[in-house]
């Protein structure tokens, strides 16, 4: 990655699309190189000078370490931030879940992101500043039905950001966890219920991108732990 400016670097996961994408546009327009990783780029739609992206396949823990040690060779410019927010979604009652897909579920939501924290945080801390933020959410803060494995891998990955944020309290690294409701994306297309349709029923992405951006300019002695994000009146529907 060529470094002209020693302008400083943010990377995000599941970048492609949903949450992801609308914080890669925001981190751009506010003037930081983004490098973005997903398992595929072809409907993303991004062309920016300052943008990169990696295809890598998260929920492929045995290749995981490897593409990700791989990939921080390449970075030769300050990292302002990673921003794990790459999830996956499989709901239904537990009975109904097949190990495929509770597998899937906890691989992606929480070991992947663990993987690709071990991988940046060594250079964080040698920088001694930079933040981690990890995408939650209110699935982290109370079980519901039909959710068990989401929401077992949502506590999971705030467990892990709490004890990864006081053992590097004394870094200058930085963690943070937010924890949105309903946000309108295509992360509902394969389950069997959505929002409702009222602007009040859902968040968007780019009111996640607004916390973030909050979050990054933060003096640096503060630290956002946790942020939580609702709408102002959620309400769920079945689908057709």
């Amino acid at each position: 990655m060529n470094n002209p400016s020693n302008q400083k670097l943010v990377v995000v996961t599941g970048a492609s699309s949903g949450i992801g994408l609308a914080l890669v546009k925001a981190l751009l327009a506010e003037g930081y190189a983004v490098l973005g990783i997903a398992k595929s780029f072809e409907k993303a739609g991004l062309n920016h000078p300052n943008f990169s992206g990696r295809s890598i396949n998260l929920a492929d823990l045995d290749g995981l370490p490897e593409a990700m040690s791989l990939l921080l060779n390449e970075i030769d410019r300050p990292i302002k931030a990673l921003i794990n927010n790459a999830g996956i979604g499989r709901m239904g009652f537990l009975e109904q879940l097949s190990v495929k897909d509770i597998r899937l579920v906890m691989d992606t939501n929480l070991t992947s992101q663990v993987i690709v924290t071990k991988t940046f945080l060594p250079l964080l801390k040698k920088q001694g500043e930079g933040d981690i933020l990890f995408m939650g959410s209110e699935a982290a803060l109370k079980g519901a039905r039909q959710g068990s494995i989401y929401c077992a891998s949502k506590f999971a990955l705030r467990g892990f950001s709490q004890a990864l944020r006081e053992e590097c309290g004394k870094s200058g690294v930085r963690i943070t966890l937010i924890n949105p409701g309903a946000v309108r994306t295509p992360f509902f297309e394969k389950l069997q219920f959505e929002p409702g349709l009222a602007a009040e029923n859902a968040i968007e992405p780019e009111d996640i991108a607004s916390a973030v951006s909050m979050v990054l300019a933060a003096r640096s002695g503060t630290v956002f732990d946790e942020i939580t994000l609702s709408p102002r009146n959620q309400v769920w529907k079945k689908k057709d």
